[in-house]
């Protein structure tokens, strides 16, 4: 192995440590709302399990709302389900077709 195969294999693997920890860093709960915090949720749609952004637009309203719009009538329960049940210990209310999911305050413990 040569100095410049050394040195690109441990570039790359820096490369990808570097996005692992940004994508980390997204999940970070600050008390403001990202749409990045619903990207683990998995909602059951025709007996498949898949990704939340597959199924809904996830958007913000403001800095402390995250807006869940289904593009199918029928999976607004289903995804509002998902989303109560997933550890994230958020509690959503739809709104018609509209599901708003406010982020709670941060608490003292939650800050230190």
């Amino acid at each position: 192995m040569t100095i410049a195969d050394i040195k690109k294999n441990a570039q790359a693997k820096m490369d990808q440590s570097i996005a692992a920890f940004k994508h980390n860093l997204t999940k970070i709960r600050t008390g403001r709302a990202s749409p990045a915090l619903l990207d683990t949720i998995h909602v059951e749609y025709y007996g498949n399990h898949v990704p939340l952004s597959q199924v809904a637009n996830v958007s913000l309203l403001d800095a402390r709302t995250i807006s869940v719009q289904p593009w199918e009538k029928g999976m607004g329960a289903k995804i509002e389900k998902a989303i109560r049940e997933s550890d994230l210990g958020l509690n959503p209310a739809s709104m018609g077709d509209l599901i708003r999911v406010p982020m709670p305050p941060m608490s003292e413990e939650r800050r230190k």
